[in-house]
């Protein structure tokens, strides 16, 4: 069937699809392959190096470049990165955050060399600390420093970028946190609260500024698969951030209170078991974010298929965005007012969320507002607590997740015979060290020189961070520089973890029965079983180790868990100090053959070789037998959602012999 002659059609959402790897010229391949196939914006991946604010040649890098996104070390990269691109046509969006202000420096700088007009630029820089500390853990600074810088970018780009988005409040993270909707709603409008009252308190905003301030700040939402239950958060949302920019910020103009958003549709739902069921949970999440014409989102990009089991190829990128250009082009969805309004059901959940939201974020400003919840760990708390139960609630089938733990029954999938995810070449790492060196001999040191200092005397006078950071992706300053020029002066952070559970009693009888054996190999070790839960190298992703550390206290272990963004020097020293019988690694980005290696070797360098250890991660089975073939005793994956099972694991490993002896 055909649309009517006369039918009407709205405009569609921006498509996108998230991606970057390897160096800045292969991604500028695949993004102008994108472009050709119908994409319609840019959302550019960066790497963890980058993300953190670490040269590719740091220790800290070591197996992360190019991993999970691009390395951008300088201007070159950058100006490699969008070769052949039209700048000033273009929407970019940049997931970037503690160092957003560098990046989008890199961005301008390119511009100006291209002879493109920085007023002319459009697009968005994510710009989100908060949901790092909370979710992803790619922030570098402590967080009054953090929202400062938020803030800094916020006063340059509205006038001297006037079409950019300058921060992109990202509750997207923090559902895959754990976040309720009513946690996901209340914590990204008070985080874009904290930002909007900083910024009307600085002298060189203007309160006549602040409307067109409000009409730029943009968020970036999680859409899963309760299909009612998300375009429900979204009305609420919407409906809130009017009144709140109305109530407090007196935004009079309804245009420039209207709640615009964009869309990453549920890769924490995502499965490894049967992953051609990802599809049809991609575009229900989809149509979560597109039916209501009221509260439809004004970009959306879609994860794809197989990003539980690796990095996608770009066919499964463009698998993705054939299912946004159809629900766009071939559906009627685009031509009729909102199908919801006047439905009770959605009215009254919308209701629901909205109160109970209020609620929530009233909670967190009474309490001095984000930067006091994330510092006391209030709404870190929450998200684990959250997490725990909805993981509970897998492992014991009182949510169906298909495939997982109900239909598990299933043909082999045709969609994985051959190469079915793109892996990153390792090359790639040492030709991208090797491209900076080659760039620091060639830039003109007095120059870089002049331009870290005056980098520095404008941040310790309180100045406006921006100005200077152009002038210096000019002078050549790398993004491991810039980040160290910050560093001194306001330090480094590390986040509350959040895990605060103890021993527990009751549960499902395979947890009791855990918790026994747990106690009886106790007696046997003549102390209680002691693990240390590590996260090396630069990956934040920190939900799995969490609830591994959540649920190990829980059946009777103790559990040693420092956080993110520890070196395998470190992790072992910790285990050899704490006297552990075990060691847990946890890794996402795909680093894992190098950091696991290195970890095993510094145990053996401290005569800790017998010392098992197993792995977690997103981790293809040709790796897992490597891993195992070096000496790893058990490595988990997604699939592994039994974490009783996983504790029952651990005291098998323990109770184990070392293959050594």
């Amino acid at each position: 069937m055909t649309a009517p002659e006369n039918a009407r059609r709205d405009s569609p959402w921006m498509f996108r699809t998230y991606s970057g790897h390897s160096s800045a010229r292969a991604s500028n391949e695949l993004y102008r392959t994108n472009l050709s196939k119908g994409q319609t914006g840019l959302s550019v991946a960066f790497d963890l190096p980058t993300q953190t604010g670490y040269d590719s040649d740091h220790p800290l890098a070591r197996g992360e470049v190019g991993k999970v996104g691009v390395p951008i070390s300088h201007v070159d990269d950058m100006t490699a990165l969008f070769k052949e691109l039209p700048l000033e046509k273009m929407n970019t969006s940049m997931t970037i955050n503690a160092n957003a202000a560098w990046l989008l420096a890199l961005y301008v700088a390119t511009a100006e060399r291209t002879g493109a007009d920085p007023k002319k630029l459009q697009g968005t820089t994510q710009n989100d600390i908060v949901k790092e500390y909370l979710s992803r853990g790619t922030y570098i600074f402590p967080p009054e420093a953090s929202l400062k810088l938020i803030s800094d970018i916020v006063a340059y780009t509205v006038d001297s970028i006037p079409k950019w988005n300058p921060t992109n409040i990202c509750s997207y993270h923090l559902q895959e946190a754990g976040a309720t909707p009513v946690q996901e709603i209340a914590y990204a409008l008070a985080t874009a609260i904290s930002v909007l009252d900083l910024v009307r308190s600085r002298e060189d905003v203007p309160e006549a500024a602040i409307p067109r301030i409000v009409g730029r700040i943009s968020f970036f939402l999680n859409s899963g698969i309760r299909f009612i239950e998300e375009i429900c958060k979204v009305r609420a949302m919407a409906e809130l951030w009017d009144e709140i920019t109305l109530e407090r910020y007196g935004v009079q103009d309804a245009k420039l209170r209207r709640f615009r958003y964009g869309v990453q549709v549920n890769s924490l739902g995502l499965t490894e078991a049967q992953p051609e069921n990802n599809v049809i949970r991609i575009v229900l999440e989809a149509l979560g974010v597109t039916l209501s014409k009221n509260a439809r989102c004004r970009a959306l990009q879609l994860p794809a298929w197989n990003e539980a089991l690796g990095l996608p190829r770009p066919w499964d990128q463009q698998w993705s965005l054939r299912i946004q250009q159809i629900l766009a082009f071939e559906s009627d969805l685009l031509e009729h007012e909102d199908i919801f309004d006047g439905s009770h059901v959605i009215v009254e959940k919308t209701g629901e969320l909205k109160q109970a939201a209020r609620r929530e974020l009233d909670v967190v400003l009474e309490m001095g507002g984000t930067v006091a919840a994330i510092e006391n760990a209030y709404m870190k708390q929450r998200l684990v607590e959250s997490q725990t139960a909805r993981a509970r609630a897998i492992e014991d089938a009182e949510i169906t997740v298909v495939g997982v733990n109900a239909y598990t029954n299933a043909e082999p999938s045709p969609l994985m015979d051959g190469q079915w995810i793109l892996k990153v070449d390792e090359s790639a790492e040492q030709e991208q060290v090797e491209r900076l060196v080659e760039f620091r001999s060639k830039r003109n040191r007095a120059d870089v020189e002049s331009a870290v200092q005056n980098l520095d005397d404008v941040l310790r006078n309180g100045g406006n961070i921006m100005p200077a950071s152009i002038r210096a992706a000019h002078a050549g300053v790398t993004t491991g520089e810039w980040a160290d020029v910050l560093r001194s002066l306001y330090g480094e952070f590390r986040a509350p973890t959040g895990v605060v559970a103890t021993e527990g009693s009751g549960g499902s009888q395979a947890t009791a029965n855990t918790r026994d054996r747990v106690h009886r190999l106790a007696d046997t070790l003549g102390r209680p079983l002691k693990i240390l839960i590590g996260k090396p190298g630069l990956d934040g992703h920190s939900n799995g180790a969490e609830q591994i550390a959540v649920k190990a206290r829980n059946v009777g272990m103790e559990v040693v868990y420092d956080g993110i963004r520890l070196e395998p020097g470190e992790i072992a020293a910790s285990a050899r100090d704490e006297g552990v019988h075990l060691v847990g690694l946890s890794i996402l980005s795909g680093s894992h053959c190098v950091l696991v290696i290195d970890v095993l070797d510094k145990l053996r360098e401290l005569g800790l070789g017998d010392l098992p250890v197993v792995v977690g991660g997103i981790i293809p089975e040709e790796d897992a037998n490597k891993l195992c073939q070096a000496g790893v005793r058990r490595v988990y994956t997604p699939k592994d959602f039994d974490l009783t099972r996983i504790m029952s694991d651990i005291v098998d490993v323990v109770e184990e012999p070392s293959p050594a002896a």
